[in-house]
């Protein structure tokens, strides 16, 4: 018997190891609601603005003294959006390099980076509102995933900077580049309207930097356990696949690293079959050049 489309949405979607859907479903579920509340209040259904409370109590404050009165906005301040363009580009990013993400490393550590860029920025932004000059701005109160993408995309530009991918009308471009347009954007536009958020934001990206640098030297911040950091000789990386996930170690002395020849015909193979046409020595010479490259 044919398995029902709603039930292999249900299964690849909700089933797998990603958080990704997860994350996404809780944005969109949290803007229906919210203009629900909204479309209620147009037709005089409601007469309570529920649409400017949810948004008011959900968002980050920069004002502190506002803050310790709605202290659940440092975790519900992530899922709120207001317009639906930035949801659904907000959405894609997460998704895209979420994904290319997990391709290297665990969701363990994809956790890690999004909760801890979250609760991390929550705190620095909150930190910048004692500061006279930042309270000058159009928006002074935070929300959406911003800082939590500024991460992430910064880690995987730093994770696999030479990683290209194929762009309609742009061609192929390396994920460094994507990286670095994209925090510039943000940092413009975030800036423009929230001086702090800017800030936040700029210190996020630096944070998904730092957090791929230590993991290559090591350190794994997603391992913290009783105040003590957990120490590995190399980096694991790991590559979810359909079947199996595919762990290996980057063992190779500097002496033995790829020519420039090799990793093209590596990018060559990837801009024709994708990353999943790669074997595994493949992958494992990518990511080392990867974490080598300056």
């Amino acid at each position: 018997m044919k398995e029902s489309v709603l039930k292999t949405f249900w299964r690849d979607t909700y089933q797998s190891k990603s958080p990704i859907p997860f994350i996404i479903s809780v944005q969109v579920v949290i803007f229906v609601l919210i203009h629900l509340f909204d479309l209620l209040k147009e037709v005089n259904l409601l007469k309570l603005s529920l649409y400017d409370y949810a948004v008011d109590y959900l968002s980050l404050p920069l004002s502190f003294s506002q803050f310790l009165k709605q202290p659940w906005s440092i975790v519900t301040y992530p899922f709120l959006y207001t317009g639906l363009l930035q949801l659904v580009f907000d959405c894609l990013w997460l998704y895209w390099m979420g994904n290319i993400f997990l391709n290297f490393l665990n969701r363990r550590q994809f956790l890690f980076l999004y909760i801890s860029a979250t609760l991390l920025g929550a705190c620095i932004y909150l930190g910048l509102g004692f500061i006279p000059m930042l309270q000058n701005s159009v928006q002074l109160s935070f929300r959406t995933s911003t800082l939590a993408l500024g991460a992430l995309v910064a880690s995987v530009a730093t994770l696999a900077p030479r990683y290209e991918v194929r762009l309609l009308l742009l061609g192929t471009i390396s994920l460094k580049t994507i990286a670095l347009v994209y925090v510039c954007i943000e940092l413009v536009f975030t800036g423009l309207m929230n001086k702090a958020g800017g800030a936040t934001f700029l210190a996020m990206a630096f944070w998904g930097v730092l957090f791929i640098r230590s993991l290559q030297q090591g350190n794994d911040f997603s391992k913290l356990k009783l105040g003590r950091l957990t120490k590995k000789s190399k980096m694991k990386v790991v590559h979810q696949s359909k079947n199996a996930s595919v762990n290996y170690n980057s063992y190779r002395h500097i002496s033995d690293l790829p020519n420039q020849e090799e990793i093209d015909e590596i990018l060559d193979k990837i801009s024709i079959g994708g990353y999943e046409s790669l074997t595994s020595r493949e992958k494992e010479v990518l990511f080392k050049a990867s974490k080598d490259d300056t």
